[in-house]
């Protein structure tokens, strides 16, 4: 048992934090380390290792990590993750937080705990994640010595969301932040997309569904994750299948899980997940703000593309950046020297690259006035002629929105609709789901190999359209958002939509020496972007409705940003289809209440039909927006 939990640590740690070694010789030589319950206006005392210079001629700013995995890791000089090698050499305050109710600190853990505007000192009994920063920054000013008054935040994913959640009322020291593969909305990002449940991340519960009794250095939830760790399972998809409707997840694991029963109780986008939503809150910041993401992020690539826009939309007197690179989730908090995602290669020392030139340049400048503010409003790394472009404006401003028509006999066309009476039909079978990627993986915390795999697994099922251009005779890019607008008929009364965008490789393209032999590249199809909708909420995310068997109904959705050039002689192609499984879960296509309470009796096959007035627009930004969250409306209109 004990090997299983060790291999869950090797793989969660890394997916939670990123792993950027830091010399602990240097740290020991060059910093002092102490540890501290820092008191919040409610009288919680939250755990707080803090790391200050041992040269004492000059002032220091802070940069500050509060998350919810275990400040303890981060004592005894073992500051390892956070933040880059260079930061820590020019010299910082460095503060690593456990947040409330995790760990050391006091209090009761609430998940994506929901903001309180205002932030009054005054009023002990609103606390929230920026009340909480703001607490801890005024004891770190009055209580740290040779602080310059300045504070930087940053975070990988959930740390991410706390760098956001510290953006609204924000203590008047805080200049410089930088959520990271942040969490905005988790009806959106990690344990849903588009309402859809993230069945991947049933692992994942263990972790943020049970609340500690004491304080401990230890995870108190170690017998917890071997309910699910502890199977045989070699191949994830057979294991999920075997598992059933959802139903039985309930029973067989998270049974005594308070995250998991939340999600069951909700599964809609009703005022528990409303009020959970950051974006509404990220109004009149005033300081710099570099929002981090990879264009590979399987788990929070909603969150970093959002948080960005909003705060640039309601925030004019922020200086807001978006930087956005061909990484998994974290993957710019580690270095591996050679840069792959899957099967395909980008480059050399890209992450070490953005740690020299990009955060240590936004942070030294912010905080201590070094350097010149040279940095574009948007860093974006292009994945498909892989490399770096500069943008004064996300979406791109220049770039007019395309849209990409669907034909008879597969035909893809840019720019003009042929057949628009023409229909698509396939029968979407939830006992025989289209696996979510060409390669058998087993139990995994998160899938990540997936997002640039290859997609000829998929087109080759009658289970999945498929449509693609002839080959380019110039190079076409798509830089922006991605709007999928299906018109759709189906017998059943309920069905999921995934869209994905592909690349397809000329069949002589050259083999890529770090490849093992049997990944072909030729006619490779390298999944670019792609997303899932939850039909039933076409119309709202808070009242989910049937669909009427053989009615024609329209649905919208995004597919999130792109920067992808699909190179001459290379092919564009869409697939879309119904199930994408282990990744998301089983709509049983027939219409239920709850599909967490689903039988094995309510589900069943539907033929589905797309229409030939459907489309897909991509770049710039798109005209159409889709189905919003209630309160994202709310506060665009605000």
């Amino acid at each position: 048992m004990r090997k299983f939990y060790y291999l869950f640590l090797a793989m969660l740690l890394p997916a939670l934090a990123g792993a950027q070694a830091v010399d602990s010789v240097y740290l020991r030589q060059h910093y002092d380390l102490n540890e501290y319950h820092i008191p919040m206006r409610d009288g919680a005392e939250l755990f707080t290792v803090v790391y200050t210079p041992k040269d004492k001629s000059q002032d220091y700013p802070f940069l500050m990590n509060r998350t919810c995995y275990n400040a303890s890791n981060y004592t005894n000089y073992q500051a390892r993750r956070y933040p880059s090698d260079f930061l820590i050499r020019d010299g910082y305050i460095l503060v690593y937080q456990d947040v409330r109710g995790r760990y050391m600190s006091d209090g009761t853990f609430d998940n994506m705990r929901p903001n309180i505007p205002g932030n009054d000192p005054s009023n002990p009994e609103d606390i929230d994640e920026s009340s909480d920063t703001y607490d801890t920054i005024e004891w770190l000013l009055e209580n740290i010595d040779n602080n310059n008054g300045k504070v930087g935040m940053y975070g990988v994913s959930y740390p991410g969301f706390y760098t956001a959640a510290a953006l609204p009322d924000a203590h008047p020291a805080l200049k410089a932040s930088s959520p990271q593969a942040p969490i905005s909305d988790f009806f959106f990002d990690d344990f849903h997309h588009q309402g859809a449940y993230l069945q991947s991340y049933t692992a994942a519960f263990a972790v943020f569904g049970y609340q500690k009794e004491e304080r401990t250095r230890e995870p108190w939830y170690r017998d917890k994750i071997m309910r699910f760790y502890g199977q045989p399972a070699a191949d994830g998809y057979d294991f999920h299948l075997s598992q059933g409707p959802l139903k039985n997840i309930t029973e067989n694991f998270h049974h005594d899980n308070f995250f998991w029963q939340q999600i069951v109780d909700h599964p809609n986008y009703d005022s528990f997940w409303q009020k959970r939503n950051i974006l509404p809150h990220l109004k009149d910041i005033d300081h710099a703000v570099m929002t981090v993401g990879g264009w590979f992020d399987a788990e929070d690539l909603y969150g970093p593309l959002n948080i960005y826009k909003s705060v640039e939309a309601s925030s004019p007197k922020a200086n807001n950046i978006i930087v956005m690179g061909p990484w998994d989730h974290g993957g710019w908090a580690r270095e591996r020297g050679q840069l792959t995602h899957n099967h395909i290669y980008f480059g050399d020392s890209i992450s070490t690259g953005y740690q020299r030139d990009v955060e240590r340049k936004f942070f030294n400048y912010h905080l201590k006035g070094d350097g010149e503010m040279d940095l574009p409003e948007a860093y974006m790394y292009d994945t498909g002629i892989k490399k770096w472009q500069s943008f004064t404006s996300w979406p791109p401003e220049e770039i007019e929105p395309a849209r990409l028509y669907f034909g008879a006999n597969g035909k893809l066309s840019l720019g003009e609709a042929t057949e628009a009476a023409a229909e698509f039909s396939y029968v979407s079978d939830p006992s025989k789901p289209v696996p979510y990627t060409s390669q058998t993986e087993g139990l995994t915390f998160t899938p990540r190999r997936f997002m640039s795999d290859d997609q000829r697994h998929a087109s080759r099922r009658p289970d999945v359209l498929t449509f693609q251009t002839e080959p380019l005779e110039d190079p076409y890019t798509i830089a922006g958002e991605i709007l999928a607008a299906l018109d759709v008929a189906m017998t059943g009364t309920d069905a999921d939509f995934v869209v994905k965008l592909i690349d397809v490789y000329p069949q002589d393209h050259p083999q890529y020496e770090h490849n093992p032999d049997n990944i072909i590249m030729g006619g490779y199809q390298q999944l670019v972007r792609s997303e899932v909708f939850r039909g039933r909420f076409r119309n709202s995310f808070e009242n989910p409705e049937p669909f009427v068997p053989d009615q024609v109904s329209s649905i919208k959705f995004r597919l999130q940003d792109v920067l992808h050039t699909f190179k001459k002689g290379h092919r564009v192609m869409i697939q879309i289809h119904s199930t994408w499984f282990p990744y998301i879960d089983r709509n049983p296509q027939n219409y239920v209440d709850n599909i967490y309470k689903a039988e094995a009796s309510d589900f069943t096959t539907s033929t589905i039909t797309l229409m030939g007035s459907s489309y897909v627009e991509a770049g710039g930004k798109v005209s159409e927006t889709g189905v919003q969250p209630v309160s994202l409306e709310k506060a665009i209109k605000d």
